[in-house]
């Protein structure tokens, strides 16, 4: 799969060199607003930096961060979303730093990943905001140990406050134009198989990947709007909110993941107030939309400007897309406004996506032929189809289908891992160049034809179809019982659709040890509408295991059911089912007979609205 477009204009080489463009041409043009919600029901207050405006902001953050650390060295973002988290973030860049964007201490069951990132970046220097400034040198000294407290040592991180330097601090500065082939930041992966690693992502790489974007979504034709909720820490949050308005010299609109999550029609009211909008969500953001918006929200939501809704879950199914159509088709939303993408961190965070103005492309795959590793056609009403929304094609990169054991390039149809080879896939991982030669560059085995060059293992599963590439699970998530292959996104999309208790995208299936081979167990989250007194926990777990036996063939080993809030996710709010399996092993969650497990039903549950909030879109 190969797409190539002609550059969006100007040319510029780096963000940095993108904000001065804008300063310089349309000064008093918006660049970023940051919508707060104050009181419960407000409608917002908004804070918006010119271009002139954010030029300023940024140059003489990038001074100050200039006097703190070397050219290269790491600076960590802990700012809270808004508007200080983007001028921190560019300013690393301006000053020749290498931005590692973050977040505060806090984010409920994060706090180990915050502390693993922080002594694997070893940043030199840390932008947060006066009104943090304590608890992120607390924190920050507990992770680096004594010598990182303020007042000596060389593991000292420095502590500056984006709010508090001064313009005039940009008076005498020049900066340094950077490289584009050098580093530009670390996203971190989310860590839902291992580890969090740090993708080197250079300035010329993200630079590509939001034309990439631009191009993908219409918006390198059409003046767009970003309007986005996603975390700046994200990958895709950062990008469609930050680097692709940059580059476009785009207006974007930004509120903060809590704020969403508390009352999920301010993101609809801020679609609807600004014209051709663009914006991304996991499943679970579209389908909370309908179930929480009431119809008296809805009546004052006009959604006919609306350009696109980027869904990046993996995998998309077409059901989100037609229930949230449904419940807003009446508001003007286009029904051809969602597009389903797929993206990671390796690449940037873009990869392919459906256009919009284009309807849906929708495949019902065989079960078992996908299983496999073929992508059958099947009845969509047969209940033992697969119902898959089509990725689209890419933008300016090139996509195969590799097998995974013998490196060889599939045909239309075959499953395989995808293989990910354009100016947007990052250098590799930081301090992991054994990993980084496995996965960066990769290469097809055998043939004249083979596709030439390096190329990046994604370690996503999935198939070309009528010239679309479709998402269809993780190669490390594959349940493998009796020499069968089961997608455990199959499992929990039957397991949740089994009873109206079981909470939806919060749940995970996956593998553990048993005397003859692996067996399966589904932890999942009920409902946080059932209270624990109505909660008839055996006819949930009847209704589960009836569903996935059937649907199948697959016998559940357990079937634990726990208090919203308890299933493990990643910092990016992603179901992460290797923390959850671990759990689960450790004795976390009571085992066998299908009871209710983790913390007892009707304990309240632990403070989970900012992760969430921010499960991952587009990768």
């Amino acid at each position: 799969m190969d797409s190539r477009r002609p550059p969006l204009s100007p040319t510029c080489r780096t963000l940095p060199q993108y904000v001065r463009h804008w300063a310089e041409t349309a000064p008093d043009r918006r660049a970023f607003t940051f919508v707060e919600y104050p009181a419960p029901h407000s409608r917002g207050v908004h804070r918006t930096l010119t271009w002139r405006r954010l030029d300023l902001r940024v140059r003489a953050l990038a001074a100050r961060l200039a006097e703190q650390a070397e050219p290269g060295a790491r600076v960590a973002l802990l700012c809270p979303q808004g508007t200080d988290y983007v001028t921190g973030f560019l300013a690393a860049l301006t000053a020749g730093l290498v931005a590692v964007p973050l977040y505060p201490p806090g984010l409920p069951g994060h706090t180990d990943r915050l502390s693993g990132v922080l002594a694997d970046a070893r940043p030199t220097a840390v932008v947060t905001t006066s009104r943090l400034r304590q608890e992120v040198q607390d924190f920050c000294a507990r992770a680096v140990g004594d010598e990182g407290k303020d007042g000596g040592g060389e593991g000292r991180m420095r502590i500056v406050c984006a709010d508090e330097v001064p313009d005039d601090n940009a008076r005498d500065w020049r900066p340094v134009e950077p490289d584009a082939g050098a580093t530009a930041y670390l996203q971190y992966t989310s860590g839902s198989t291992r580890a969090p690693a740090g993708v080197e992502i250079t300035h010329a790489n993200v630079v590509a990947n939001a034309r990439q974007a631009l191009t993908a979504y219409g918006a390198d034709a059409h003046p767009v709007t970003c309007v986005g909720w996603l975390p700046l820490y994200h990958d895709m949050g950062l990008v469609l909110s930050v680097a692709a308005p940059v580059v476009r010299g785009a207006l974007s609109v930004l509120m903060d993941p809590a704020a969403f999550l508390n009352e999920p029609v301010r993101w609809l009211r801020l679609l609807g107030a600004h014209p051709r909008a663009i914006s991304a969500a996991p499943n679970f953001a579209y389908d909370y939309c309908v179930g929480a918006v009431t119809d008296a929200q809805k009546a004052d939501l006009r959604l006919d400007g609306v350009t696109a809704l980027i869904n990046g879950s993996e995998p998309v199914r077409p059901g989100t897309a037609d229930r949230f159509h449904a419940a807003f088709a009446d508001r003007g939303l286009p029904a051809t406004a969602h597009c389903p993408s797929y993206g990671l961190a390796e690449a940037t965070v873009f990869v392919s996506a459906a256009r919009p103005g284009v309807p849906l492309g929708r495949f019902a795959l065989d079960r078992d032929a996908l299983a496999a590793g073929k992508a059958l056609p099947a009845r969509p009403d047969d209940p033992r189809a697969v119902l898959l929304a089509g990725c689209g094609t890419p933008a300016g990169q090139r996509v195969r289908i590799a097998d995974p054991v013998t490196r060889a390039v599939l045909s239309e149809g075959e499953v395989g891992e995808i293989w990910v080879q354009g100016p947007n896939v990052g250098r590799g991982y930081w301090n992991r160049r054994e990993e980084s030669e496995r996965v960066f560059g990769a290469e097809f085995a055998g043939g004249s034809e083979a596709p030439d060059g390096r190329w990046l293992r994604t370690g996503d599963l999935g198939a070309v179809l009528e010239g679309q590439l479709i998402v269809t699970g993780r190669l490390k998530d594959l349940v493998i019982v009796d020499g069968r292959n089961h997608y455990p996104q199959d499992l929990e999309a039957t397991a949740q659709e089994a009873h109206p208790a079981v909470r939806r995208d919060r749940l995970a299936a996956f593998a553990v040890p048993g005397g003859a081979g692996e067996r399966v167990v589904v932890v999942a989250e009920h409902a946080r509408t059932v209270s624990p007194a109505e909660l008839d926990v055996r006819a949930v777990v009847r209704a589960v295991r009836g569903a996935v036996s059937s649907r199948h063939g697959l016998r559940l080993a357990d079937v634990v059911l726990v208090p919203p809030g308890t299933v493990a996710r990643t910092s990016s709010g992603k179901v992460s089912r290797a923390l959850t399996r671990a759990r689960y092993l450790e004795g976390a969650y009571p085992q066998g007979g299908g009871k209710a497990g983790g913390t007892p039903v009707g304990t309240p549950p632990p403070a989970d609205a900012a992760a969430d909030s921010t499960s991952r879109a587009a990768g």
